[in-house]
């Protein structure tokens, strides 16, 4: 059973490099993904996911500002934030993943100031990817988010946003 799972883990990861089956891939490893025990190393060394997963976030920065996030596009992008979220969370592959300067895709989300759900639940995901680094008590980690701007950015979003981002 086990080996059928990450044969299927596998054919997710490549199905993200396809615009066609992209959206049910999102949606099916963000759902599984704490199942998939190596989903992380999987999706940082496999060919074009990170890519894939960067494609799916800059799409909707024309959605923020006029504010037009609908719930579709909002559920679609956090899916690829939650996947995000697990490679940022990951022991091999949180430093490569700020070598890479990731976290920085997340800002145009986290500085948004609709208080429409779609909007919060991007928040909320996007606070996600950042708390899973912060999580290990590492210098690297800390000192990258202390050269960027996410410190009042987040302080912004707990300002602003619901009780649960507040949290």
């Amino acid at each position: 059973g086990r080996d059928r799972k990450m044969v299927s883990a596998e054919q997710l990861v490549l199905d993200l490099c396809d615009p066609e089956l992209r959206e049910n891939a999102l949606l099916e490893l963000s759902k599984k993904r704490e199942i998939f025990q190596d989903l992380a190393p999987l999706l940082w060394h496999s060919f074009g996911t990170v890519a894939a997963l960067l494609q799916e976030i800059v799409s909707i920065y024309p959605s923020l500002s006029p504010p037009t996030l609908s719930p579709v596009a909002s559920n679609r992008v956090c899916n690829a934030l939650a996947l995000l979220q697990c490679v940022a969370s990951h022991p091999d592959t949180r430093i490569p993943f700020l070598n890479a300067h990731i976290p920085l895709y997340l800002y145009p989300f986290l500085n948004t100031t609709s208080k429409t759900r779609p909007f919060e639940y991007l928040r909320l995901t996007s606070l996600g990817v950042i708390g899973a680094l912060v999580k290990v008590d590492d210098s690297e980690v800390i000192g990258f988010l202390l050269q960027t701007e996410i410190i009042p950015l987040c302080l912004r979003t707990m300002e602003m946003g619901s009780e649960l981002s507040k949290t």
